[in-house]
């Protein structure tokens, strides 16, 4: 069956006229998360991807250290920043994209499904009743084959859950940046087991992802260093992933897939920023609103994952 989003992908990659960003990525090693900054570099008109908020658990404390990197350079290659573009709601780190906006401008806009994610998490944080689960915390909220432009770049949303409901990539150019569906060839792809996630659905995802043309470039939201690899890459193709990724390479079957995923996920531990994470990013990255005491607390609620 021909798929309308992913065919229209596939020939904006394919064309000769369409443009190729710039893509600057920041590696920000406690979380092993990758942001980028992809601008069009014939009218300096950019987006930034998956941004962090520096935040330490022990003491609470959060800084803008890798978000004022980000900022350093915007300013430097002299971009506007139209869009603060989230892949998915993050369980591994805390969104910058309120701070960044700030600094910069832009809209903040993640997948349609985030209201999913809210109400599983809104019911989960006990949130108050000025949360609501409709997405309106963010700017705009995407729909599968939604398309939108970035100076003279198209841009395509591609919804691909599985890892999480709300999760999609964003077709830019010749590239996509594809959150946390898979991770480079030797490390393989995304937990599935997350609320809402599914192994079946993420397989599905993938594959997708990988019909697309093979010198497609896929970003990685994260790079981890599997054993005989000594430093971090967080680029690589659709027919690399194809030939190479150690889960999901051509051959292997949608059966074969959810039976290694599920098994696999069974033996990892829950990430270690979760629930911060979490309750941040289903807000846009905004902090839950200040008590009557004038200070904001991040909830932990007990035996609950």
């Amino acid at each position: 069956m021909s798929d309308p989003a992913l065919d229209k992908a596939a020939k904006q990659i394919s064309a000769a006229r369409i443009g190729v960003p710039v893509v600057k990525a920041f590696f920000d090693a406690p979380t092993f998360t990758v942001t980028y900054v992809v601008h069009d570099p014939e009218v300096s008109r950019g987006a930034i991807i998956d941004s962090v908020l520096n935040y330490d658990p022990a003491s609470g404390h959060t800084d803008h250290a890798s978000a004022d990197a980000v900022v350093a350079y915007v300013k430097e290659q002299g971009l506007t920043i139209d869009w603060h573009l989230e892949t998915h709601a993050h369980a591994d780190h805390l969104s910058a994209a309120p701070y960044l906006q700030e600094k910069l401008g832009g809209e903040i806009a993640i997948g349609a499904h985030i209201c999913e994610v809210q109400d599983t998490f809104g019911k989960l944080f006990n949130a108050d009743q000025s949360f609501v689960h409709d997405g309106s915390d963010f700017d705009h909220l995407w729909k599968d084959g939604d398309s939108f432009s970035i100076g003279n770049l198209s841009v395509m949303v591609l919804h691909v859950p599985g890892h999480t409901p709300a999760c999609v990539a964003y077709v830019i150019g010749d590239a996509v940046f594809v959150g946390d569906t898979m991770f480079m060839p030797d490390y393989g792809t995304a937990r599935a087991d997350f609320p809402g996630g599914d192994a079946r659905t993420l397989f599905r995802s993938l594959r997708r992802l990988l019909e697309l043309p093979v010198e497609t470039r896929l970003f990685m939201c994260h790079d981890y260093l599997p054993a005989g690899r000594s430093h971090y890459v967080w680029e690589t193709t659709v027919g690399e992933q194809r030939r190479a990724n150690v889960h999901a390479h051509d051959g292997v079957s949608e059966d074969e897939f959810v039976a290694m995923r599920e098994a696999r996920d069974k033996t990892l531990d829950v990430p270690r920023l979760i629930l911060p994470s979490v309750q941040v990013n289903m807000r846009a990255g905004h902090l839950p609103p200040a008590e009557d005491n004038g200070v904001t607390y991040l909830k932990i609620p007990v035996n609950q994952l």
